[in-house]
């Protein structure tokens, strides 16, 4: 309640006769005493306060008074400001332009009785925060993009712009992982190979290893034909696989320095940890935003309403057919809110029988969904062992088409698979009976787990062809020497084929289905059939599922193949390009947009689930599959992991035994224990902080009750002077 309006209070039993003059019947000041206790605690926030804080309302009573006035108020808080100027800027405060001069003058009085030493801290702490908001400024018309996605967002709004946002995101991180792999393990490589320094290889010495293992055929060098050079850059085969682009090239134990020797496979495997790390940080930094909007934003049902009605509309949009698409948006976003209260009266109102009948109905949809999944996994493990068993056919006894078909027969059933499954979740929820917005949620979270887990099934069929062996080989070796000389190399021509083949169907689907439909539906708009197919909408969760797949294959694939990183920030940043160029001239936008935070958030979720999926196949490949005895900087290494216990015996005994007690069981039950701790504090934290923005949003509307209760009295009163 502002101090206007209190001021303006009438007493609490009005009088008929006020004394005032009669040439002057307007509502002033003078013509009303100070408000008492009695009518300020007719007020429904005095009321709701009361009934919350007993103790409160018992101090309030003896002093005579419950709200204090705005003088006394705004005095403290100028106190409290002059006392902190030395630590905040008089920016920061929301006061008028009087009161930060006169915060001003106080502040450039106060340095006159300092120190030297004090005033110059004081200055050099200006001057480094009025730096760093000057470089802040700089560092924004540096970014990626800036223009493009403006554009973007002016003519589409945040929904869509988010989606460009998450892109160059990605390709933000994927180039920051091929600069830390091209540090750790390829420049040491390209200075020793080509003696740019004093360096020199040291090649890796057989230690009890078997010969048979230590075979690793190189292709021959005859006459190739010029198809077997296409074959190769689309399968990683060939020339590709002698190239720094596959694992089997780093076949060198470390390099020697003049002052000391660089370990290549701690680098390498070291490698693997940043990168991963770093994408884990990142997006849960980029997360926690969204993460606190989201806690926040449980709000009730008639407040969605209000903010759809009266603070759904996005200013970002110039275009005029976006301003269409927005309303027809929002209309969207009512009927589906309607919808969903229609569902939770039916679900109320639902009968035991009624129960039983709807929850064995989901049941056998999911059993439905379960074999689509299912079956899914069966046909990329068999196209899989399909592929690794008629590949080492030489090219030549094969045709064109049948070498390419059967390189690439499980990429083309993954993509088969991402695109039928979709379909098929999406006609099952209609008969599941659940809400809209639920629906949307349900099918997103079954497309993603097909798209990632998809990729799992293909990394675990050709780690179970690995391992197994038809006769003793596997015993010599660990591993299927005779098909997998190089195991590794060829799991990153796995990934390698998938990245390439995923760049292929999005541009081929941009190209040849977008754009001949956009033109069909432009100019034969008159035809039926092309009416009810319509034009190409630009789904943002089916393009985030895109982007999301193709940055899990990266994440697995960069420690088989180094320089995929690189190949998937190309990938992406010409995805950038075709997607803008697709939703600006070919698609138009769905009408089920999405607002930017909540898009975000999704995105990141998704992606954190990516990554988790990512990281199983690795740790399981790196330390439960022994390593190529052929190839690679880990040929003298049972498994990958094993070159961390051989550096730690290498430190001094009593690092050593700080690290075995950091990794230690007896270590690891109480850290799991503060960590669970701190978890739970941050959880109750958060709940507090739910509590508190429930009791403000109370606050806020109980302030507009009493708005109303003073705009009554205060009628009253000017009626009461008027008679």
């Amino acid at each position: 309640m502002s101090e206007s309006s209190a001021s303006a209070l009438p007493p609490g039993r009005p009088s008929r006769q006020p004394a005032v003059h009669s040439e002057n019947l307007s509502l002033d000041s003078s013509c009303f005493f100070s408000p008492p206790v009695n009518f300020l605690q007719e007020l429904p926030s005095y009321q709701s306060i009361a009934r919350r804080r007993t103790g409160v309302l018992s101090q309030d009573k003896q002093s005579g008074t419950l709200l204090k006035s705005t003088n006394s108020y705004s005095s403290q808080l100028k106190d409290r400001i002059a006392a902190n100027l030395s630590s905040q800027s008089i920016r920061e405060y929301a006061l008028n332009i009087s009161e930060k001069r006169r915060l001003r003058d106080i502040q450039e009085t106060q340095m006159k009785y300092l120190s030297e030493w004090d005033q110059w801290k004081r200055y050099s702490s200006k001057s480094w925060k009025r730096f760093l908001e000057k470089a802040r400024e700089m560092t924004t018309h540096l970014e990626l993009w800036r223009e493009d996605i403006r554009s973007i967002e002016g003519k589409f709004g945040t929904g869509i712009q988010s989606y460009f946002s998450f892109l160059r995101f990605l390709v933000l991180l994927n180039l920051i992982i091929f600069l830390i792999i091209f540090m750790l393990v390829l420049l040491p490589v390209l200075l020793t190979k080509y003696k740019i320094t004093n360096s020199s290889f040291v090649l890796i010495p057989f230690k009890d290893t078997d010969i048979q293992c230590t075979f690793y055929p190189v292709s021959s060098s005859g006459l190739v034909y010029f198809y077997s050079y296409i074959i190769d850059l689309l399968s990683g085969t060939g020339f590709l696989e002698e190239t720094s682009l596959f694992y089997g090239h780093y076949s060198i134990d470390g390099m020697k320095f003049q002052n000391f020797t660089y370990d290549l496979p701690l680098a390498y495997l070291l490698s693997t940890i940043a990168y991963l790390v770093l994408s884990l940080l990142w997006i849960v930094k980029r997360s926690v935003e969204g993460f606190k909007i989201n806690l926040i934003r449980s709000e009730e049902h008639f407040q969605s309403y209000c903010n759809k009605i009266f603070a759904g509309w996005d200013f970002c949009i110039t275009n005029r057919s976006m301003a269409d698409l927005k309303h027809s948006s929002l209309r969207y976003e009512l009927r589906a809110d309607l919808e969903e209260e229609r569902i939770r009266q039916k679900i109320a109102e639902r009968t035991s029988e009624e129960t039983i009948r709807i929850y064995s109905l989901r049941l056998f949809l999911n059993c439905i969904v379960l074999a689509v999944l299912g079956a899914c996994f069966y046909a990329i493990y068999v196209a899989t062992v399909f592929s690794q068993e008629h590949m080492k056919k030489e090219i030549d006894k094969m045709v064109f088409g049948e070498n390419l078909l059967i390189l690439y027969l499980p990429s083309i059933v993954i993509t088969l698979a991402n695109f039928i499954t979709p379909i098929i979740f999406a006609k099952i929820i209609h008969y599941e009976d659940y809400s809209p917005g639920f629906e949307i949620r349900l099918t997103i979270l079954r497309c993603v787990f097909m798209r990632l887990a998809t990729i799992c099934v293909l990394v675990f069929t050709l780690g179970s062809k690995i391992t197994s062996c038809d006769d003793d080989t596997c015993d010599l070796c660990g591993y299927n020497q005779k098909l997998y000389p190089c195991w590794e190399t060829q799991v990153g021509q796995e990934m390698y084929k998938l990245m390439i083949f995923d760049f292929i169907i999005i541009l081929a689907v941009t190209l040849f289905v977008d754009f001949p439909r956009k033109l069909l539906v432009t100019y034969c708009s008159s035809w039926k059939l092309i009416q009810c197919w319509g034009q190409q909408e630009f789904a943002i969760p089916d393009n985030v599922l895109g982007i999301v797949y193709g940055q899990t294959i990266c994440w697995i694939g960069a420690f088989f193949s180094p320089l995929l990183p690189a190949i998937a920030t190309l990938k992406f940043i010409i995805i950038f390009y075709v997607k803008e160029w697709s939703l600006l001239y070919t698609c138009r936008p769905s009408p089920r947009q999405f607002r930017a935070s909540n898009s975000n958030f999704f995105f990141l979720l998704v992606l954190l689930i990516g990554l988790c999926l990512a990281i199983i196949p690795l740790t399981i490949s790196m330390s439960g599959i022994p390593s190529s005895k052929a190839c690679g900087p880990f040929t003298n290494f049972n498994t990958t992991w094993e070159v961390i216990p051989k550096t730690v015996s290498t430190f001094p005994s009593s690092l050593q035994s700080f690290i075995h007690g950091v990794t230690s069981e007896a270590f690891a039950v109480p850290f799991f224990m503060i960590i669970c701790l701190i978890m739970f504090y941050f959880i109750a934290l958060a709940g507090a902080h739910k509590r508190v923005v429930i009791q403000l949003r109370e606050q806020l509307s109980l302030e507009s009750r009493d708005k109303r209760y003073l705009i009554q009295k205060i009628t009253e009163a000017q009626r009461d002077m008027r008679n």
